[in-house]
C-alpha cells in the first residue's frame, strides 16, 4: 500500500481526550465527509497495519469499520492536524458509512462535492463488488471490447449532437460519454483522480492557458 503520510502514533497527542484522538473520515474520491469518530493508539496502529480504518467506540472498544457489514474503509492517506490531536483519514469506502444506510453519517448534504468524482467512486465500488456480476458496470469492466465499443458509440453520438447544435441532447450524450470514459479508465488501470492530477499539473505549468 502507498501512503501519502505514514503517521507515527508516538508523535500524536492522545492525552487531551482520555487517550483518544478525533478522526475525520473523508471519501478520497469525492471529498465528502463520511463520519467523525475517535481512535486510541491501538486503533491507529491497527489501521496502519491493515490499511483499513479502525476506531475506538465507548461501547465496542476496538472497532474495525465494516468487519461485520462488509462496508470497510480502505485508507488512502492519514494526515494529522497542526496540534497533532486529530487525524484526517482519506479513504475508499466499500459501502455506506452510516449504520442507517446513507453513504455519509451527515446525510446528503455532505455528498456530491464533485459529480464526476462521485461517479468515479461508484464505478470503483462496482469494480470491488465481485458479487454484483449482473450490473452493467461489471459487464463493461469484464469485457474490454464491449467497453471500448460503447465508449466509441457514445462519443459518436455526442459529436452528432454537437454538430446538430442540440444543446440538451449534447449534454445528455456528454454525461453518457463521461460514464463510459470512467469505466474505460478503470479497465485500463487508471481513474479520475489521476486525470485530475494531470490537469492540475498542466494548469500549474500554463496558468494563462
Amino acid at each position: 500500500m502507498s501512503w501519502t503520510e505514514v503517521l507515527d502514533p508516538g508523535t500524536l497527542d492522545f492525552g487531551k481526550a482520555g487517550g483518544r484522538i478525533t478522526v475525520v473520515t473523508q471519501d478520497a474520491a469525492t471529498g465528502a465527509v463520511l463520519m467523525v469518530a475517535q481512535a486510541d493508539r491501538e486503533a491507529l496502529e491497527r489501521t496502519l497495519a491493515t490499511g483499513e480504518m479502525h476506531y475506538t467506540s465507548r461501547t465496542r472498544g476496538l472497532w474495525h469499520k465494516g468487519a461485520t457489514s462488509g462496508n470497510r474503509q480502505r485508507v488512502v492517506s492519514l494526515t494529522t492536524d497542526c496540534d497533532r490531536d486529530a487525524v484526517l483519514a482519506r479513504v475508499r469506502p466499500m459501502g455506506p458509512t452510516c449504520h442507517a444506510g446513507p453513504m455519509s453519517c451527515f446525510g446528503a448534504v455532505a455528498l456530491h462535492a464533485d459529480a464526476v468524482a462521485d461517479l468515479d467512486g461508484t464505478v470503483d465500488a462496482r469494480a470491488e463488488a465481485l458479487e454484483d456480476g449482473a450490473s452493467y458496470t461489471r459487464r463493461l469492466l469484464a469485457d474490454r471490447n464491449l467497453r471500448v465499443k460503447k465508449l466509441g458509440e457514445e462519443t459518436a453520438e455526442l459529436v452528432l449532437a454537437c454538430a446538430d447544435g442540440d444543446a440538451r441532447r449534447a449534454c445528455e450524450e456528454a454525461a453518457d460519454v463521461i460514464y463510459h470514459l470512467l469505466v474505460a479508465l478503470h479497465g485500463a488501470g487508471g481513474d479520475w483522480r489521476q486525470v485530475q492530477r494531470i490537469l492540475a499539473a498542466r494548469a500549474a505549468r500554463a496558468p494563462g492557458a
